[in-house]
């Protein structure tokens, strides 16, 4: 394994390669994309691919999805620092870890038992400590705690959820992929006055949303 040193330089390499020339502008998105350590989120036998311009496996038929699209998302979000941000989608905690620098709070919900174990196990070794985990089924949102002034949905899923929807305050940012199981729209839904008002950010590709809301398995 390389030294940290080269990480660094691997990220910063990330940010001007891949993010910078494809039009990722917000500064504070940029610095915590060239700061958050995305190889301690990928399996072992991956870490030379981490800081590459794809998606990689993590294991239960999930992915850590490609920088490019993380960057992009995260800044369509319009994070100021002051946002109690709900994450649909836990997966690696890669998105997790950089929500949790740019954002007050971060409400993380995730199917997949053993993939937010391993992510809060990771993201408690790197010190965050303003997220709140919880299994359970994402297309249900996290009621508990809302309304949410940021949502983030890390699956594809075939039309928006209403309970999630449901769940942004106003004035909130809630970016999703939507679309069949093979390519999704990515859209932005702002609520503005108690409307929703949506917009297309262009094609993606996701894992399925699973769940009442969402694919069967």
């Amino acid at each position: 394994m390389s030294d940290i040193n080269d990480f660094r330089l691997a990220r910063e390499k990330m940010v001007r390669t891949h993010l910078l020339p494809r039009g990722i502008k917000d500064p504070r998105v940029l610095e915590a994309m060239g700061k958050v350590p995305r190889h301690l989120f990928v399996e072992e036998a991956l870490i030379g691919e981490a800081y590459n311009d794809h998606p990689l496996p993590i294991g239960n038929k999930q992915t850590i999805s490609q920088p490019y699209i993380v960057a992009l998302m995260t800044e369509a979000l319009e994070l100021t620092g002051t946002e109690k941000t709900l994450e649909i989608g836990t997966g690696s905690g890669y998105q997790t870890a950089l929500l949790a620098e740019l954002t007050r709070t971060v409400f993380t919900v995730e199917r997949i038992k053993s993939l937010m174990v391993n992510a809060r196990d990771l993201l408690n070794k790197l010190g965050y400590k303003n997220i709140l985990y919880k299994a359970f089924d994402g297309t249900l949102g996290w009621k508990q705690y809302q309304p949410y002034d940021a949502i983030i949905v890390t699956a594809g899923a075939p039309k928006i959820p209403q309970p999630i929807l449901q769940q942004l305050a106003e004035g909130g940012r809630l970016i999703v992929p939507v679309g069949n199981r093979y390519s999704q729209e990515l859209i932005r839904v702002t609520r503005r006055k108690g409307r929703n008002i949506q917009q297309n950010l262009g094609g993606c590709r996701f894992v399925d949303l699973v769940g009442l809301h969402g694919w069967k398995e």
